[in-house]
């Protein structure tokens, strides 16, 4: 428990739940919109506040990995072997979907994502609860993902019933998704597990594949309302200030390596050596230059290893499709319209 939540609020937000509302409650990775996963007329509110097409899966978030079989049809060894290791931890399994499983949740798919939130408030709202609770993060479809309380409350306002204040996610990026129901487990999404985690805990290669729906893999994705453009680091600084002169409100991610260098911008971040910190403050980064009113944020990615290889992937849907043509255009140019609307 947190010195934000007590077991009052706790009793409240289960109390919500089971009358079909919505509650916003904080785990490790972000903060989630949550609704009892077995509650069809709450899982259609969980989308419609969101605006998220009824096609996308919900994780299914449950209080220990023992509860996993009243979720899962049929649950691997391989899958028992990564909850043990992981569990609880940001870490979601795709199994196929249980008679419990509502396919409001699952997007009409025949699987299901389940993990065991590692927060300490995310379980204790489970175990009071005593059922599953279907969470995407709490936030409008293809925004920038939740990482306080006060996000959620600024995003979602009233469409939230009862905001669960657990302080700020400690991972800071969504839960590693696993596809462990064919021959050989994959990664459909990378996060907060890394895959030499994985491979150390399986004892052999993890692929990456994408034949699966999930959760926060749409073309644009964690988007800020500021258009975000990649670039190779040497490149960074040069790419800024040709954006100043078209007239931009330029905001740049610093790597470590650029810490010192001049750069002219209206903002700037310099991002943290340490990949377990800038995955935590990624999400605040990026709402932090949109607050200070950049139109555009100049970004490197780090090294796709470790947790870098999530903070790559967040990056990458942030900055979303190329607009035709490619290259930088004036503020206002109708190839710069926003290419980050949810649908």
């Amino acid at each position: 428990m947190t010195a934000r939540t007590s077991d009052i609020d706790i009793g409240k937000a289960a109390g919500v739940l089971r009358a079909g509302g919505l509650v916003a409650l904080p785990t490790e990775t972000v903060y989630g919109l949550g609704a009892d996963a077995e509650d069809s007329t709450a899982l259609a509110r969980v989308f419609q506040v969101k605006g998220r097409p009824p096609t996308h899966p919900l994780i299914v978030h449950i209080g220990g990995a023992e509860h996993l079989g009243d979720w899962a049809e049929d649950v691997p060894a391989a899958a028992r072997l990564l909850a043990e290791h992981f569990w609880p931890g940001p870490l979601t399994l795709v199994l196929r979907r249980g008679h419990r499983v509502p396919l409001e949740a699952t997007g009409g798919l025949q699987t299901v994502a389940v993990r065991v939130p590692g927060h300490p408030v995310a379980l204790a709202l489970l175990k009071t609860f005593g059922g599953g609770v279907a969470a995407p993060s709490a936030n409008r479809f293809g925004s920038v993902s939740p990482t306080t309380a006060d996000h959620v409350r600024a995003e979602l306002g009233d469409g939230v019933d009862f905001v669960l204040d657990g302080g700020p996610c400690g991972v800071g990026v969504e839960s590693t998704i696993v596809d462990v129901t064919g021959d050989v487990p994959s990664i459909l999404r990378p996060g907060g597990v890394t895959r030499e985690d994985l491979e150390a805990v399986l004892g052999r290669p993890v692929p990456s594949t994408s034949r699966v729906r999930v959760p926060g893999q749409h073309p644009s994705h964690y988007a800020p309302r500021a258009r975000v453009v990649l670039v190779e680091p040497e490149s960074l600084i040069a790419e800024a200030e040709r954006a100043r002169q078209l007239g931009h409100q330029v905001g740049v991610f610093l790597p470590p390596s650029l810490a010192d260098a001049p750069v002219k911008a209206h903002a700037q971040v310099t991002v943290p050596t340490s990949m377990g910190a800038y995955a935590r403050g990624l999400y605040g980064f990026l709402r932090e230059l949109d607050q200070q009113g950049c139109d555009l944020i100049v970004a490197s990615l780090p090294a796709e290893e470790e947790l870098g290889l999530a903070i790559a992937n967040r990056l990458r849907r942030a900055a979303g499709p190329r607009p035709s043509g490619g290259g930088l255009r004036p503020p206002g140019d109708p190839a710069t319209a926003d290419q980050d609307e949810d649908g």
